[in-house]
């Protein structure tokens, strides 16, 4: 009628989740707001919460499992783009750092492909995760050696609880292994209390890489662990690696249909390592073991399943949607893979992805 705003629920309709998430999963959201400024970022987030909305805020979809009842809230989706740096464009990268600022809602893989061209040091190993920043220090996403944690000086963001921007300096971040204050500070059932606006990375200048810390890194660069290489060297080398294991994005690859890594690496006692696994030392007595490991010898290979959700043929640590999967398929899967190495081990797999409306 003329002269009344449009009810929440009429726009319902037309928004799927499934197109918004990498696993191409997950049903109707009631509302779906794009953000292209942080003043719009904010504000959505502001009015679904004084409106007493659940909110759920999307970056680039690529670490979600959503029901197929969908969400039953406001969807924000941070869009917000901008790499601003305290260098010159025309500096003499052989000298200092850069004190970098990205937008939360910048592509990251974009992000590090522009590091490494402008050369700056210290995330060309997280090439190929797809995502957005703002994404990356909530799970402080990490891979081949390298995590976010290792160059945040600080992350911006809007509280939720106290309605004001806050900033916190790399440390106050609570950073762990696939952890942060981030992921733990919640602000109700549905969403974190932290909405990440932009972050701060502080990157060495030069052509070559960071020590290369991971094995399987190192010998695709020929060269030793600890030992350096040209920036796009490595950049070119993870790329490869990931495409190998069906964790760059093609949407004609269903190995790719995936939230990448579905479980993380249990940290458990030294002594509950299995014979034979793989172990890094976690401190105060404990080892990292591999979570891929584990379901492979707990029966689980590449590609298995029958339905509609299967392991990746290339990676025992995704989980697929083969093209007709239902997010109740892909978790029959999740709880049998889980189910299969707590039998197998006595040890139980956590999921990385986060889990909207839904649980294993």
């Amino acid at each position: 009628m003329p002269g009344h705003a449009a009810p929440l629920r009429s726009v319902s309709e037309s928004v799927l989740l499934r197109d918004h998430t990498t696993l191409r999963l997950g049903g109707p959201a009631r509302r779906l707001v794009t953000a292209t400024t942080e003043a719009d970022l904010v504000e959505a987030v502001r009015a679904a919460d004084e409106a007493g909305e659940p909110v759920l805020v999307l970056g680039g979809g690529s670490n979600l499992v959503v029901d197929d009842e969908g969400f039953a809230g406001t969807v924000v989706r941070v869009a917000t783009t901008g790499i601003t740096s305290d260098l010159p464009d025309d500096v003499d990268s052989a000298c200092g750092g850069a004190m970098v600022t990205v937008a939360a809602g910048e592509d990251w893989d974009g992000f590090v492909a522009h590091a490494v061209q402008r050369g700056w040091v210290g995330v060309e190993a997280l090439s190929g995760i797809p995502g957005a920043v703002g994404s990356t220090p909530i799970q402080n996403v990490g891979a081949y050696g390298q995590e976010v944690a290792q160059t945040i000086a600080r992350v911006r963001v809007y509280d939720r609880s106290s309605g004001g921007i806050r900033t916190f300096a790399g440390p106050d971040c609570g950073f762990g292994y696939r952890a942060s204050r981030f992921k733990a500070d919640r602000y109700d059932a549905a969403g974190g209390r932290h909405v990440v606006l932009d972050v701060t990375f502080q990157l060495p200048l030069g052509t070559m890489s960071a020590p290369i810390a991971y094995a399987e890194l190192a010998r695709t660069l020929g060269v030793e662990q600890g030992q350096r290489a040209p920036l796009a060297d490595v950049r070119a080398a993870v790329l490869g690696l990931r495409a190998g294991k069906g964790m760059v994005l093609d949407a004609a690859d269903h190995d790719t249909w995936s939230a990448g890594s579905f479980f993380t690496n249990p940290i458990v006692p030294a002594a509950d390592v299995p014979d034979g696994a793989p172990a890094w030392p976690a401190g105060d007595g404990l080892a990292k073991t591999s979570a891929a490991w584990l379901i492979e010898h707990a029966g689980f290979g590449r590609g298995y399943g029958t339905g509609p959700a299967r392991l990746s043929t290339k990676h025992t640590l995704a989980l697929t949607n083969r093209g007709e999967a239902s997010t109740a398929d892909l978790l029959a899967l999740a709880r049998e893979i889980r189910d299969g190495v707590q039998a197998a081990y006595g040890l139980t797999l956590v999921p990385e992805p986060v889990l909207v409306g839904c649980a294993l």
